[in-house]
């Protein structure tokens, strides 16, 4: 049995794909090791600071938010008080968490591993400053680490050639999908005779990042009968409203929704969306797939690494995007055609997977 620390800016019940990536770990971790998780209170004001949940001791500390990173000074400590041999195990789309974790790991002599889950774009007043940032600070954390976990072969190719990261420490692990997301059935429900208009859903985070407001603009295009459904909120959620109405759009804001109620929301669909300028491995994209859903998503990175040939991808435009909607929403044919090639692609990702592929690095690296 290994001591592991995942090592966290946000945890749920924060909302988001990272998140919920490091939580899925660490309770199918738990069933076989001492895991603990370190994180900030942020977002997290229901639940309690510390917690025990499906074997996990979670650890919530104080933190005051700027430029979407939650600082938490209490974080070092915990760390500096986690047993030496044990596995830090940082899961990396923040700044200053990477520093920390890096400054703790040469303290006491030990090895540390970083989750590259995302590389984030400057945003904000201090945005100018995150390409310095990461070149002089946020590469010395990568290379300096035991292992480094990337999504997929792109991501990893990417971290060679950005931050010099040595090919042999990089270890493409994809994320995984939670069992209850897949569909009942073992192919796609075939409805060639759907009365009323298709019903589109989005679930993700209502940020810069995710592009709603270039969704919007493409719903206003649309020529086919679609209703959009929003799931998830955000510090644009108050504008995305205001452009929905001044679109004159037919668009249901629903708000994060957790556990059963999100299933729900993909069983109920016809059709996902994923309008993002950039993405690691979405993995709400591989929720709807797991559900059976046919997928439309901008040809990004992240979206084209998972989508290509299997789902429908489009320029990161309005246009393209509309274009995309419409041709599902126009043609039943198409639409069970992709749901079933979007079905098929996920059953590849499963969290057992993952799991085994997470601790053969922890052996790589704490051997």
């Amino acid at each position: 049995m290994r001591h592991i620390v995942q090592i966290t800016p946000y945890y749920p019940p924060h909302l988001g794909g990272l998140e919920r990536v490091a939580q899925s770990l660490s309770t199918r971790l738990a069933q076989r090791h001492d895991v603990r998780v370190i994180t900030s209170a942020v977002s997290g004001s229901e639940a309690a600071r510390r917690e025990q949940a499906e074997g996990v001791r979670i650890r919530r500390h104080r933190a005051v938010e700027a430029a979407h990173t939650p600082l938490a000074p209490g974080a070092f400590v915990s760390l500096l008080a986690t047993p030496r041999d044990a596995v830090l195990h940082l899961h990396c789309a923040h700044a200053l968490w990477p520093e920390t974790v890096m400054l703790c790991a040469r303290l006491r002599r030990q090895r540390y591993i970083v989750h590259f889950h995302l590389d984030v774009d400057g945003s904000g007043s201090l945005g100018w400053l995150l390409p310095a940032y990461k070149k002089h600070v946020f590469g010395r954390v990568l290379r300096g680490a035991g292992a480094v976990i990337a999504l997929t072969e792109s991501q990893a190719r990417f971290l060679r050639e950005e931050y010099g990261i040595a090919k042999e420490r990089i270890f493409v692990v994809p994320n995984g999908i939670e069992e209850r997301y897949f569909a009942d059935a073992t192919a796609p429900a075939r409805d060639e005779d759907q009365a009323g208009p298709l019903r589109l859903l989005f679930v993700g985070r209502l940020d810069v990042q995710k592009n709603v407001a270039r969704l919007l603009d493409a719903m206003s295009l649309v020529r086919e009968p679609v209703r959009l459904r929003l799931v998830g909120d955000g510090e644009l959620r108050t504008e995305l409203e205001a452009q929905a109405v001044r679109l004159g759009l037919d668009v249901e804001f629903s708000g994060r929704l957790l556990g059963p109620e999100l299933v729900a929301a993909y069983r109920a669909a016809d059709a996902f969306v994923l309008p993002s300028d950039k993405e690691g491995m979405p993995l709400a994209a591989l929720e709807a797939m797991a559900a059976g859903l046919p997928v439309v998503a901008t040809d990004v990175p992240g979206n084209s690494d998972l989508l290509q040939g299997v789902g429908i991808l489009a320029e990161p435009e309005p246009a393209a995007l509309a274009t995309a909607i419409d041709s599902l929403a126009a043609d039943p044919e198409l639409r069970f055609k992709v749901a079933e090639r979007c079905a098929e692609a996920a059953r590849q990702y499963s969290w057992d997977a993952v799991v085994s592929r997470i601790e053969a690095v922890y052996s790589e690296v704490y051997a």
